[in-house]
């Protein structure tokens, strides 16, 4: 998919983006991040959730909006409009009633969605299923917390250990979070409860799931969700039939050295090959995204290996692979703002702390603060002088 144009849906003007191999989407809370790439998916994987929604018995009525509602969440199938718009790569219109169109039974699910609320689908130490969920819950949340459910039924080979797990991730991945979350933990299923609940062996102790750190907590389906994009095949879950991957807010909870080990690993999914959408509030992504631009656009030699040290890798270590042509990817950043009290898209990829458009050199507000504790500062000893 190369591009994507939303026209007045719920609070949304006009939001248009032309996408990289990967994207970050920023803006304040709710300025329609969110249910910009919750409508993505619905766009994309049409198909594929009628025919979950029917497999799970939802009554639709051959009603667009009953499917919205089921969707979005109820009562939210007014974000649809009159005069709604979307359009897939300038020449396919999607409109309410596709909504309504002819399944085909066969449609495989080409969007990997990590939703903002995904600590809810492990609340209680293990992945809830599809029908657990109340009726308001956004259909994102309810299939990814399926979707790590169904990994955990037949993605582990019958361990129970969780973390770390050999096939995976690529050593350097499992030694950074290992080191910026877990600090040498073992993350097992533990049954003595009678249920199947995550649990922690750390420093002779086995700590239940409640107890754990907010950040442990916070990144704990993330890195499932990771695991189900990664290593070797398995039945219940086909990685290979997924092109895209939107990622809501990866940095929720975690310390930035622990930031820094999620964007490498986004690097790794990049390197095989999906398209990625990250939408985030923290300023440490642009700051990745500044300098891999600055660097691609050098054409200087050694760019790889300058890139790679942001990271600690080196030619030596096994992640020096994910570097290997990243410069032939392309990487975009817009900013939502709401100004005018509608959301429409920013382009700011260029991130040019120059450029006379605010938007553009606060990156979309991620280093407002910091530019004013730096004025202060500046204007503080100016005037003691």
């Amino acid at each position: 998919m190369k591009k994507f144009v939303v026209d007045n849906f719920g609070p949304i003007q006009h939001v248009d983006i032309e996408w990289g191999n990967l994207t970050f989407l920023v803006g304040a809370q709710a300025s329609g991040k969110s249910l910009f790439l919750e409508l993505l998916k619905l766009v994309v994987d049409k198909n594929h959730i009628l025919n979950s929604l029917q497999r799970y018995n939802y009554i639709l009525k051959k009603n667009a909006d009953n499917v919205l509602n089921i969707y979005f969440g109820e009562g939210l199938s007014g974000l649809w409009k009159e005069n709604t718009h979307i359009l897939v790569d300038d020449n396919r219109e999607f409109l309410k009633k596709h909504l309504l169109a002819p399944n085909n039974a066969s449609a495989t699910e080409r969007l990997f969605y990590i939703p903002a609320q995904r600590i809810l689908s492990i609340s209680d130490g293990r992945p809830k299923n599809f029908m657990e969920f109340d009726a308001p819950t956004p259909y994102v949340l309810r299939n990814f917390s399926e979707t790590l459910r169904l990994f955990m039924l037949g993605g582990l080979g019958g361990s129970t250990v969780i973390f770390p797990i050999k096939n995976r991730l690529k050593v350097a991945l499992r030694s950074s979070f290992d080191e910026t979350v877990f600090h040498g933990g073992t993350v097992y299923m533990d049954e003595t409860s009678g249920q199947k609940k995550m649990k922690m062996s750390i420093d002779d102790m086995s700590i239940p799931f409640m107890a754990w750190s907010a950040g442990q907590k916070e990144f704990m389906p993330l890195l499932m969700g990771f695991y189900c994009l990664s290593g070797p095949p398995i039945s219940v879950l086909k990685k290979e039939n997924y092109r895209y991957i939107v990622i809501e807010e990866p940095e929720m909870g975690l310390h930035p050295l622990a930031i820094q080990s999620v964007l490498l690993q986004i690097l790794e999914l990049l390197r095989s090959g999906y398209q990625v959408i990250v939408s985030t509030h923290s300023r440490l992504f642009l700051e990745f995204a500044w300098t891999f631009n600055q660097l691609k656009y050098s054409e200087k030699e050694g760019r790889e290996l300058a890139l790679a040290s942001m990271f600690n890798v080196t030619q030596k270590d096994n992640a020096w692979d994910i570097f290997n042509r990243v410069f032939e990817k392309k990487v975009a950043t817009y900013f939502f703002s709401r100004k005018t009290g509608k959301v429409t898209s920013v382009d700011i990829s260029s991130l040019d702390v120059c450029d006379p458009d605010v938007d553009m050199a606060e990156w979309g507000g991620l280093s407002e603060f910091s530019g004013k504790a730096s004025d202060v500062v500046s204007r503080f000893y100016h005037e003691e002088e």
